[in-house]
């Protein structure tokens, strides 16, 4: 049995990819947990008066944390590019008028 030269390119590219993979699932479940503790606590009253809307509509609990921790990550975003507070105004008015994105926002698979 001849070995297999090894491409280290590959290797890196994989593991890079990895590393990726496990740092994008750890920010989205950190913003699951963040989207949950405002429903819980009710703050602001927008989180869990969207989550009950949503629900009620019939959407899945799973899609419905996930639309509230993009509109969450974009305010994050947003925060880090401008440099600016929380702009909670605007955070709470993009959670009501789920399931509609902001103007130019698309999940990932409406893409």
């Amino acid at each position: 049995m001849r070995a297999m030269p090894f491409n280290w390119q590959d290797i890196e590219n994989h593991m890079s990819d990895n590393i990726e993979n496990d740092e994008e699932e750890f920010a989205e479940a950190t913003l699951i947990e963040a989207i949950e503790n405002q429903i819980e606590s009710d703050n602001p009253p927008a989180a869990k008066a969207t989550y009950n809307k949503l629900t009620l509509v019939g959407i899945e609990r799973e899609e419905i944390l996930q639309m509230m921790a993009h509109i969450l990550a974009l305010e994050i975003d947003g925060i880090l590019a401008e440099d600016r507070p929380f702009n909670t105004a605007w955070y709470e008015a993009a959670l009501r008028a789920l399931p509609d994105m902001p103007p130019g926002v698309r999940l990932a698979e409406d893409e």
